[in-house]
């Protein structure tokens, strides 16, 4: 089944449809190339796309063990390269709640460590995630 559609609106933008549920959303360049950084840029999107996927295997670790979650916040920074132009390093700062015992967080920081797209992105990627307890 296919994923999602994607069509070019012009100016350097996409919409971008998810086709089982039927969400869109918007692209757009990022300022530093030639866009108007209106929305994510595809490159944002992935290093998004990074710390979305270490909360939900996390989360999915933390019921198994019945550990909450809920609440935490992710912020992401993505640094650019140039020649090639691609994403050279990504650094999340994950903020997770108080009263997880030292055996879960360190499961859990093992578990974000090794999601599908953290095994996805170049190995020249570099990923720094702080995991930041209470």
């Amino acid at each position: 089944m296919t994923t999602s559609k994607v069509i070019y609106v012009g100016q350097l933008r996409t919409e971008n449809t998810h086709l089982a549920s039927g969400r869109s959303f918007i692209t757009d360049a990022p300022l530093d190339n030639h866009g108007l950084a209106s929305a994510f840029s595809p490159t944002d999107i992935v290093a998004t796309a990074l710390a979305d996927c270490m909360i939900t295997v996390m989360a999915i670790k933390a019921d198994a063990m019945s550990v909450e979650l809920k609440g935490t916040t992710c912020e992401v920074t993505k640094v650019m390269a140039s020649s090639p132009r691609r994403i050279a390093e990504i650094h999340i700062t994950m903020n997770l709640p108080v009263g997880v015992s030292e055996k879960h967080r360190k499961i859990l920081e093992h578990t974000a460590k090794t999601c599908p797209v953290h095994h996805s992105l170049h190995p020249d990627t570099t990923v720094t995630c702080d995991f930041i307890w209470g």
